[in-house]
């Protein structure tokens, strides 16, 4: 990271970013084709978990290229100046994440997948009956580099 001093490395941290947020965005990549598009998510500290519909284009780029980056951000906040437009700024905590998406294809494992989904949301576990695991594809991705960072602003 540029800025050392706006660096977050505490994963207590970085963990509660994430958990204090409502969507997470995906970065896919495809033979130079850049997509980014918001998901519902569930995370377990080591993973984050979203669903899709059975066809799309995101499945078709996570399918050529399961490499993909997570945005999380909380507590956005506007600072303007009335006096000097290139003083505004913006105060946030945001983690990006990088890693390899998997589909879950087992019965169990894309009940799990759907609850830590749920449990994001609705702080419970929930089940799913076979119709809706048939019809939805459940994802996990496997973390392996996450960097977070918060800026401040000084009056």
């Amino acid at each position: 990271m540029r800025r050392s001093d706006r660096e977050i490395t505490d994963p207590g941290t970085i963990h509660a970013i994430v958990r204090a947020c409502q969507v997470c965005r995906v970065g896919l990549a495809v033979e130079g084709e850049p997509y980014v598009v918001p998901v519902s998510f569930g995370f377990d500290g080591g993973a984050v978990y979203f669903h899709t519909a059975r066809h799309g284009r995101k499945i078709e780029m996570m399918t050529a290229n399961p490499r993909v980056c997570l945005e999380f951000e909380r507590g956005v906040e506007l600072i303007t100046n009335p006096d000097d437009a290139c003083s505004w700024t913006f105060r946030y905590e945001s983690v990006i994440g990088f890693g390899s998406v998997v589909e879950l294809v087992e019965e169990p494992a894309k009940s799990r997948g759907l609850n830590q989904i749920m449990r994001h949301y609705s702080g419970r576990d929930w089940s799913f009956d076979a119709r809706t695991l048939e019809s939805t594809r459940v994802w996990r991705v496997d973390l392996d580099a996450v960097t977070g960072k918060r800026t401040e602003h000084k009056a």
